[in-house]
């Protein structure tokens, strides 16, 4: 067990380096498996989703090899039709994207229910129905989910809610489905397009992602490629917020300015200033900042996966704040660490009313999940005096090398192993 210890209160200056996409890259992976040819994926981010991914893979029967620290070689001509370990699918949600690429490439997939964060109920019913649509037969037996099918079909389909993870399961399942697939109602983020122009490179043709009208017509092969993978939106909002909350002045870099309109828009109207440039944003920090009300939506509203590390910096901000979480039922855990720390946050369902405060003071604190984690270390490195924040595991899975960027900045972070004695007391 390992716990970050902040001493806050330094401004974040210099630049820092976005890594690619943890979302685009959850999906991409897997997709790697409906080719028959060796692909090259760059701009792969060095976080623990990844490398579990990556020793699913493996665990499969395909070869992986790094070629540096973000670049990946992946064979796929050897995966064998097998389940999907349990012990690896229980550690990170995206695990269920290998039901549809096992499903496509073998008609075949078993796959445990997935783990990742706890934020509430979260449902497969959309991706299951999306894989009976195309004339597989699922069920879920022993936590096992398993799905099967003679051949997959084009069809339509019309998701009963905006979901990213269906969207992305439809998308590999029908990619060499026989016939035209259209997805109606399909998630529009950074991510699915990424997924899509990843799919197209290899020979697929979809054409619509990043609409809420996705068509796939079938081809009966993929061949090998060599893809770059976007830029990382939730880790280049992640460092904007830091950045304004210890009141820096810092140039967040490798970033496409459209995918953080949502967040760019938000920090400017608290009083931030943002200014973009090609492939980059220069944030600067000011001295007081005003109160906004915010909803999560999917994009290319205000993005869930956001709203911790904003509740981070408005518990700063003068006057009273609300955030309606439009998302996930169990987004505001991160509130009681906040309050350890003293913000004034209450919280009502999928509503926080968020006071703000003149300033944080040190504590220790436990990061609930992956963007609580973030939203405890940007209110870290603002608050007077230090702050320890265990179980950073969550922290790590998407994020990489944050502690590292964020001590080139000029943060006072570090990494410490806690120590058997006090792991059993705990």
């Amino acid at each position: 067990m390992e716990k970050f210890i902040i001493n806050g209160g330094r401004k974040l200056r210099g630049e820092v380096e976005i890594s690619g996409a943890k979302n685009a890259a959850l999906a991409i992976i897997p997709a790697v498996m409906l080719c028959d040819e060796p692909c090259v994926l760059e701009n792969v981010p060095a976080i623990n989703d990844v490398s579990i991914s990556l020793q699913i893979l493996r665990e499969l029967g395909a070869d992986v090899k790094f070629i540096d620290r973000t670049t990946i070689s992946i064979d796929p001509r050897m995966i064998q039709d097998m389940p999907v370990p349990y012990e690896l699918a229980r550690k990170m949600r995206a695990s269920y994207y290998f039901l549809a690429t096992l499903l496509s490439r073998f008609k075949h997939a078993r796959v445990p229910m997935p783990g990742g964060c706890d934020l509430g109920d979260r449902p497969m019913d959309q991706h299951l129905k999306c894989f009976r649509e195309l004339s597989a037969k699922c069920s879920i037996e022993n936590g096992i989910v398993d799905a099967r099918a003679d051949f997959l079909f084009g069809t339509q389909i019309y998701f009963d809610k905006v979901s990213v993870g269906a969207t992305i399961n439809a998308m590999l399942a029908a990619v060499k489905a026989e016939g035209l697939t259209i997805l109606e109602n399909a998630a529009k983020e950074p991510h699915i397009v990424d997924l899509a122009n990843f799919l197209n490179s290899m020979g697929a043709d979809i054409m619509g992602a990043g609409t809420d009208v996705i068509k796939i017509k079938g081809v009966n092969r993929l061949h090998g490629a060599e893809y770059a993978i976007i830029p990382d939106q939730i880790e280049a909002g992640t460092f904007m917020i830091a950045v304004a909350a210890t009141k820096g002045d810092a140039l967040i870099k490798n970033v496409i300015p459209k995918h953080l309109e949502p967040i760019t828009s938000k920090l400017r109207k608290i009083g931030v200033v943002v200014m973009e440039y090609d492939d980059s944003v220069r944030v600067i920090g000011q001295e007081t900042y005003e109160r906004i009300n915010v909803k999560t939506m999917p994009h290319p509203g205000f993005p869930t996966d956001m709203q911790p590390q904003l509740a981070a910096l408005l518990v700063l901000a003068r006057g009273t704040s609300i955030i309606n979480e439009g998302i996930f039922d169990n987004r505001f855990r991160y509130a009681d660490e906040l309050r350890r720390m003293g913000a004034d946050i209450s919280v009502d369902g999928k509503v926080a009313v968020i006071e703000g405060v003149d300033h944080l003071t040190g504590a220790p604190v436990k990061a609930t999940d992956l963007r609580a984690g973030a939203a405890l270390i940007i209110a870290g490195l603002s608050t007077r005096g230090t702050t320890e924040i265990e179980d950073i595991q969550h922290i790590e899975r998407g994020y990489d090398n944050l502690d590292g960027k964020l001590r080139a900045m000029g943060a006072d972070i570090v990494k410490r192993t806690v120590p058997e004695s006090i792991r059993q007391a705990i």
